[in-house]
């Protein structure tokens, strides 16, 4: 297949050095091989380009004209070169990034918060769904994802921490409806889940081997995120099943209770994924050893 810029690099050397030896030896090719290439240029066009003499070339009105065009497309060639490789070696630019709705809040943004103030030609734009997002359809740099993830040949996946869960309750609604001493016993409170992608959650509880399975509870109100749950299960309403890292404060300071301690179970890893690329622009690379380092720092609260 003919390559539409074969024989542009070579014809704009010629004019600027004006003769074909020349042109070889700074491009390491032979004489005769460039002559080639200029000819297959204005064989392509159909117009003639130079003048050939045994002493010196002159550009044809035809060649003036297309030395104009030339010489400025190489010209933005050579500027979106430069911007790749400052991109490269430059953390600046757009982001595009996906969070969780409740742990993307709380957790995520306090970090991205300090990366954007180590950098300020970053400028991040960031959503917050609990779905499964298409990162490279949606045209995503980088997504944190709580869960386990299906494999990807078009994604990098770096885990950041684990998520737990615990059965909570509020000290009221446990003195009104009474502490649950089994599996049996849920039947007969008001239990709060979370609906995602029109599924009700399932309460994940260890079975007596060890093993983790889902287990539907009796349900008395469904809400669509973590922090509405959170909310009616603060104000006395029931019992919830809910990540440690959104219940750690309000246990500590005694506004929750645990129930069925070493029975809820659901360890799941939170991960950074991202589109796969050969170099990974300087933009994402401190963005995820920022995320690293700052979740890491936060993996008591989030444990």
């Amino acid at each position: 297949m003919e390559n539409r810029f074969d024989g542009i690099a070579e014809f704009v050397a010629v004019t600027r050095l004006g003769s074909f030896t020349a042109v070889a030896a700074e491009l390491g090719m032979t004489k005769s091989a460039v002559g080639r290439a200029v000819s297959r240029l204005e064989a392509r066009l159909g117009s003639k380009l130079l003048h050939r003499t045994t002493r010196r070339l002159v550009l044809t009105p035809a060649g003036e004209a297309w030395l104009e065009h030339c010489v400025a497309a190489l010209a933005e060639l050579d500027r979106g070169e430069s911007e790749l490789m400052l991109a490269r070696d430059t953390p600046s630019g757009e982001v595009r990034i996906d969070l969780p709705t409740a742990f993307g809040r709380l957790y995520i943004m306090p970090v991205l918060l300090e990366v954007a103030e180590r950098y300020p030609a970053l400028h991040f734009n960031v959503s917050f769904t609990d779905r499964r997002v298409d990162l490279i359809g949606e045209n995503i740099d980088l997504a944190v994802r709580i869960g386990n993830l299906d494999d990807s040949a078009d994604l990098l996946v770096h885990q950041i921490g684990v998520q737990h869960m615990a059965i909570v309750g509020s000290p009221g609604y446990l003195a009104k409806k009474g502490v649950p001493r089994s599996l049996d016993d849920l039947g007969h409170q008001d239990c709060i889940v979370g609906r995602r992608r029109d599924n009700r959650i399932a309460w994940l509880l260890k079975q007596p081997d060890g093993s983790i399975a889902r287990h539907i509870v009796s349900v008395k109100h469904e809400f669509q995120d973590f922090e509405a749950v959170h909310m009616a299960v603060s104000e006395g309403h029931g019992l919830a099943q809910l990540p440690f890292w959104l219940v750690r404060d309000d246990i500590r300071d005694g506004k929750l209770l645990t129930v069925l301690d070493g029975m809820s179970g659901g360890e799941v890893p939170i991960n950074i994924l991202w589109p796969r690329t050969k170099a990974l622009p300087a933009k994402l690379r401190v963005l995820i050893d920022g995320l690293v380092r700052g979740v890491r720092e936060l993996s008591s609260a989030i444990a």
